[in-house]
């Protein structure tokens, strides 16, 4: 079961409080601005800043 997109809409980088888009693997959302990366266990997103990982790449 994929994201809700209502709830993709709504939801905000916990750090900035910018926007976060689904990544190509839909398996985490992604913050441009502070390029951190949320895990997406279970079909939850984990919006903790500890626990989010650096983007890597271009």
């Amino acid at each position: 079961m994929a994201i809700n997109p209502e709830l993709l809409e709504i939801l905000a980088c916990p750090k900035c409080k910018g926007g976060i888009r689904l990544n190509q693997a839909q398996d985490g959302l992604i913050c441009d601005q502070c390029r951190l990366l949320y895990e997406i266990r279970d079909d939850i997103p984990i919006m903790l800043i500890d626990e989010a990982r650096p983007v890597t790449g271009g």
